[in-house]
């Protein structure tokens, strides 16, 4: 009587296949987000008089202001141009982020990415 159903000695082909293209991808994704870590993102408010970049760490790395928007009597506005080219920044880096990621989903949804 043959054997019959269950894994006899191993996986089959098609499962090893996919293992290694499963470990394949699963590189692929750690070389991008080092790739992504090392990059830069920069991004300006108030007409470019605020800058900020953020690292792909997501980490502040350096603010430039312009002197004229150095105004000691309007410190909110400095704050809010501060905090507006940060938040501008931050996107850029989730949008480059998003796009490496569809590489591999291949715009799958509902796989938490």
């Amino acid at each position: 009587m043959a054997k019959r159903g269950g894994f006899q000695g191993g996986m089959p082909g098609n499962m090893n296949n996919l293992m290694k293209q499963a470990q394949k991808m699963q590189k692929q994704m750690e070389e991008n987000q080092k790739a992504l870590e090392e990059k830069e993102f920069t991004a300006a408010a108030g007409g470019g008089a605020v800058e900020v970049t953020i690292s792909g760490k997501r980490e502040v790395t350096k603010v430039k202001l312009s002197e004229e928007v150095v105004d000691p009597d309007d410190i909110e506005m400095l704050e809010d141009l501060v905090v507006a080219a940060t938040n501008e920044a931050l996107r850029k880096v989730d949008e480059e982020a998003a796009a490496a990621m569809s590489k591999f989903t291949g715009g799958m949804g509902g796989f938490g990415f």
